[in-house]
């Protein structure tokens, strides 16, 4: 277990840890929106750091490989789930945003049996990065900057919808296999 590896892991761990907080009704509004966006942050945090170590260290496993995407995706899906729970979202952005990840692991599922690397695009890390920041700002919910979360909103769901439509597109030899 690598340097890497525990910090996806640590992310992992700081799910749970930013749900209980964001939907416990023990600690008073907006107090527990705070704790979790920096839960989050922290968390999301994680995410580019652990790449960077495992590249730039030579760390590469099979487990990460696997653990990273996946800690990436239950992060964001768990918070969007928990922003439907509080209405901070629609809940037709959050099905948009699952059902291309379900979509898009389905696919890289069909790409390892065919035994064709998918690597990772500039707009799924552009549409992991805008999601993130879109759930950073929705959940802060400060006054006067409704704006902003629908741009950002709006951004994360087109950087969604093009970077599936671009691993498809990129990879449809797969779909003939």
């Amino acid at each position: 277990m690598n340097l890497a590896n525990k910090l996806t892991t640590m992310r992992v761990v700081l799910i749970p840890v930013f749900l209980l907080v964001l939907l416990s009704p023990l600690i008073e509004e907006p107090f527990h929106r705070y704790i979790a966006v920096a839960i989050f942050i922290i968390a999301s945090l994680t995410d580019f750091l652990d790449g960077y170590i495992a590249r730039s260290r030579n760390m590469v496993t099979n487990f990460g490989k696997f653990m990273d995407p996946l800690a990436d995706k239950l992060l964001v899906c768990s918070a969007l789930v928990a922003m439907v729970e509080l209405e901070d979202l629609p809940a037709w952005v959050v099905i948009l945003i699952l059902s291309r990840e379900f979509a898009i692991t389905g696919f890289r599922t069909l790409a390892m049996e065919a035994k064709v690397v998918m690597a990772a695009s500039w707009w799924g890390k552009i549409k992991t990065t805008t999601q993130m920041i879109m759930i950073i700002v929705v959940l802060l919910d400060i006054d006067n900057m409704e704006m902003l979360e629908y741009i950002l909103i709006a951004l994360a769901t087109f950087f969604t919808i093009l970077s599936g439509v671009d691993y498809i597109v990129k990879n449809r030899s797969v779909l003939r296999g």
